[in-house]
């Protein structure tokens, strides 16, 4: 019996094959994929979200069909396979988990977070020195990360070599220390950049309480749309029992429809 693994690489093979192929699939790049491998990425994670398991198996094939995607694209250029690239990461996942692959003990979920970390400034090290320069702390945090996850790996690497808050306290203070600029500048009417990096100041240390505090920054954020989604689709309902639109309503209106709401979550109405 064929393996649904090697009907899927049978299956791009083709769409790429200039002979008979996929006039679409013959004009990708690695360029042009990449941005529905992000858009891929983020339906795994609003199937998860939703806890929609039907869903996830499904978006998780079309998220293995992306790296399918460049390993047939690396193939026809001589570069490597789909095989390579399993070899790859289970010869990486290997090298990481010595614990289970090898003599080291690990205890705690927290311990393995630690060595894993260890062992990836190690490769990072080590790929520096072979190109002949000093290994930053912040290496390898890639400028298209989302910037909410973006600030947490810098912070968290920087933590690491003891750049770091030692209390979550001192953190709060910081963020109203950048309350309080941002005001000053909105105050002072300043220019929009000025404004904007008080704001981003403002953020960070925001980031900086959520790692502190151990609470997944981008996750929060999920959480809060959604229960702004919630939330103001009530409202709707609410305008459109009495035959009108958001835009008919004073705000006054909405924010009591708005609090109407979440004394209907927590079940006070």
């Amino acid at each position: 019996m064929t393996r649904n693994i090697d009907r899927l690489l049978d299956v791009m093979a083709r769409l790429r094959n200039p002979d008979g192929g996929c006039p679409w699939d013959l004009e990708q790049t690695y360029r042009t994929i990449a941005p529905h491998t992000i858009e891929e990425a983020y339906e795994v994670a609003d199937a998860i979200e939703k806890d929609d398991k039907a869903a996830l198996r499904e978006e998780l094939g079309d998220l293995l069909f992306q790296v399918v995607y460049y390993s047939q694209m690396a193939r026809e250029e001589g570069l490597f396979d789909f095989d390579e690239v399993a070899g790859v990461i289970t010869d990486k996942m290997i090298r990481r988990h010595p614990h289970v692959f090898g003599p080291e003990e690990v205890k705690s979920s927290d311990q393995q977070t630690s060595r894993w970390e260890d062992h990836k400034a190690a490769e990072r090290a080590a790929k520096a020195a072979e190109e002949g320069r000093a290994p930053s702390a912040l290496e390898g945090v890639i400028a298209g990360l989302p910037a909410l996850t973006r600030a947490l790996k810098l912070q968290n690497r920087a933590a690491r070599v003891g750049f770091d808050w030692t209390d979550a306290r001192d953190i709060l203070d910081k963020i109203e220390e950048e309350v309080r600029e941002l005001r000053a500048e909105m105050d002072a009417g300043s220019a929009q950049e000025r404004v904007a990096d008080e704001l981003g100041d403002l953020l960070f240390a925001l980031v900086n309480l959520a790692r502190r505090m151990k609470v997944e920054p981008e996750t929060a954020l999920r959480g809060t749309n959604a229960k702004f989604e919630r939330r103001f689709h009530r409202i709707e309902a609410l305008l459109s029992a009495e035959g009108r639109k958001p835009q008919d309503a004073t705000l006054d209106e909405m924010e009591a429809m708005w609090q109407q709401a979440k004394r209907e979550e927590r079940g006070e109405a």
